[in-house]
């Protein structure tokens, strides 16, 4: 039998040459790529959720893989239909998203298909797509546009209509079968995509869209859209593209004679007036017939196409882009959302951020035009707004009802969790400097919710918690919480301190795939020894998990042996014989 690396490693050179996979769904039967999934997806949340049949990570064994393979092997494996819950859709939102919740062996199967599938075809993806790819994400989208969209006249904004809810099932498993001559295999897709939700105890078919909360929705999206990806590549791009560099604007030269003339005659006055003149205007023909371009990104379901040229050609790209999208993929643009924006007067909305092309007619460095043409980033105020105002009541900030029983240490460590998230996510803007007044009302939230807790001051809360942090931009005040231990560093968190500047190399990416050479995890290598880390006993193991550390208990007479060996270790798993992992639940109810 093949190691993980091994088979990940073939698919991928399989992909990168354009050969076809005959022979997919018997990798399924590697024990060692459920090893390696099971590594990738124990310590999600998730994990201890359970879906419609109840299960969960709790009991995982060699024995449910191999029941698991023999039931592939003969075919015999049926998706469940997943538990669908609605979530809010951000904190303080009350509008609902749906989420599927599957049972976890079907999010082990689910990830391993996602490993063969992701192996294979990431070599094929395109440069242009950035969604759900490893060592990709929003900031290299967006820095994407920001380093070659010099220019940009037009800004076509593309949102597909809920894309992940409308996938065709059919045409995804035509598109999967065009590479994937494997029958058993796209019969299992199909069942997968199948399996329908319970909701309410009632079990409801899925007549398309991509499963909800499932590990293989993903790279599944991201094959399906690759189509749109190629005919923005191959059709639209070749054929809106032309024209090395732009004509000369002949008034451009012309302006130059008349300032050579100024300076020859001594004319200081004109030879200025002139020169501003000269720095509004562009040094290319902005209506050169025979020059044109094209450019593209997605994440996700969310285009944006830059175009320099007339606006009717903008239009004309819309539309076929429109109509390919309802031809041949069944999805549709939104109507609200997919705009066509004027670059340099107005902004563009992308991946949360304001895309515009910036105009200075007065800053000149060394005698050229430093900006003009160039990418702008921003900050939308209405971000400002949305994010301070989960910490605000009435127009002002407020303390959190919901952390006023926390240490304080959690206190300080959530909100400074919560605000370092937003400021790294704007990071490439010019203009991060906004975020201040949203760092300036979760800090008043912050301390008050402090005062509250201690039935003080917010002076007094500040003068506390108050401290010196060193960054590279000098020091910083910040607020910091220490937790003292005996014979070990102190626990140390902090708000604040982080400077507000751009920086053009952030980068926050999704998840990594696994390299060619995958390090096992801790927790395999433990399972595979075979001995229960309880009484010694050697053979079949199971793994005991928890949710976290939080629930095995404080200390004293009434928390078990177990849960004092977890909490010894400081582990969330625990490997012991099936005897043992009964008696734990025994014990636990």
């Amino acid at each position: 039998m093949q190691n993980a690396e091994t088979v990940l490693s073939v698919l991928r050179e399989r992909g990168r040459r354009g050969l076809p996979c005959n022979e997919l769904y018997r990798q399924l039967f590697n024990p060692q790529l459920y090893l390696l999934a099971y590594g990738r997806l124990y310590s999600n949340k998730g994990a201890m959720t359970p879906g419609a049949t109840g299960e969960t990570v709790d009991g995982m064994s060699l024995a449910k893989i191999e029941r698991i393979i023999d039931d592939l092997r003969h075919e015999r494996y049926r998706w469940s239909p997943a538990r669908r819950v609605y979530i809010p859709k951000g904190r303080g939102s009350t509008k609902l998203r749906p989420l599927g919740l599957p049972p976890w062996s079907d999010k082990l199967v689910g990830e391993v298909v996602r490993l063969l599938l992701e192996a294979y075809y990431e070599p094929t993806f395109s440069d242009a797509s950035h969604g759900f790819r490893p060592r990709r994400g929003c900031h290299t989208a967006l820095r994407d546009v920001a380093n070659t969209w010099k220019g940009t006249v037009w800004f076509i904004e593309g949102d597909i209509a809920q894309c992940f809810d409308r996938l065709d099932h059919s045409v995804m498993l035509g598109i999967l079968g065009e590479r994937i001559r494997d029958n058993r295999f796209l019969r299992l897709m199909r069942n997968m995509l199948k399996a329908g939700y319970l909701e309410e105890w009632i079990w409801n078919a899925t007549l398309s869209g991509s499963p909800q909360g499932g590990v293989v929705s993903p790279i599944l999206s991201n094959i399906y859209l690759h189509r749109l990806d190629e005919f923005v590549e191959t059709v639209l791009i070749p054929e809106y593209t032309r024209g090395k560099v732009k004509a000369r604007n002949p008034d451009y030269p012309r302006t130059w004679e008349r300032i050579r003339r100024a300076r020859a005659r001594g004319d200081r006055k004109a030879v200025h007036q002139l020169q501003k003149q000269l720095h509004r205007m562009p040094a290319g023909d902005p209506q050169d017939p025979n020059y044109r371009r094209l450019r593209y990104v997605r994440y996700a379901d969310d285009t944006l196409l830059g175009f320099v040229g007339p606006k009717a050609e903008a239009e004309e790209i819309k539309e076929r882009l429109r109509d390919f999208l309802q031809q041949t993929l069944k999805l549709e643009l939104s109507q609200e959302k997919t705009l066509i924006t004027h670059a340099r007067t107005e902004a563009a909305k992308f991946l949360g951020y304001e895309i515009t092309v910036r105009y200075n007619d007065r800053k000149i460095t060394r005698g050229r035009r430093a900006v003009n043409g160039t990418i702008g980033l921003h900050v939308p105020r209405s971000v400002v707004s949305a994010k301070s105002a989960p910490y605000m009541q009435r127009g002002k900030p407020a303390y959190r009802s919901e952390l006023v029983n926390e240490d304080d240490h959690i206190i300080v460590s959530t909100y400074g969790a919560e605000l370092r998230g937003i400021v790294q996510y704007y990071l490439l803007a010019g203009d991060v400097f906004r975020l201040y007044r949203l760092q300036w009302v979760m800090e008043t939230s912050m301390l008050m919710t402090l005062a509250a807790k201690h039935r003080s001051s917010v002076a007094k809360m500040a003068r506390k918690y108050k401290a010196k942090v060193v960054t590279p931009h000098g020091p910083r005040t910040c607020f910091e919480a220490r937790v003292e231990r005996n014979g070990r560093k102190p626990l140390v968190t902090r708000f604040g301190g982080t400077p507000m500047r751009r920086q053009e190399k952030a980068a926050l990416t999704d998840r990594q795939t696994p390299p060619v050479v995958v390090k096992r995890r801790q927790l395999i290598n433990r399972l595979l020894a075979g001995r229960c880390e309880l009484c010694g006993r050697t053979g079949a193991m199971e793994v005991h998990h928890v949710a976290k550390l939080a629930d095995l208990g404080k200390p004293g007479r009434d928390r078990p042996e177990w849960a004092d060996l977890m909490a010894k270790r400081h582990r969330k798993t625990l490997v012991a014989c099936k005897p043992c992992h009964e008696d734990i639940h025994g014990r636990s109810r």
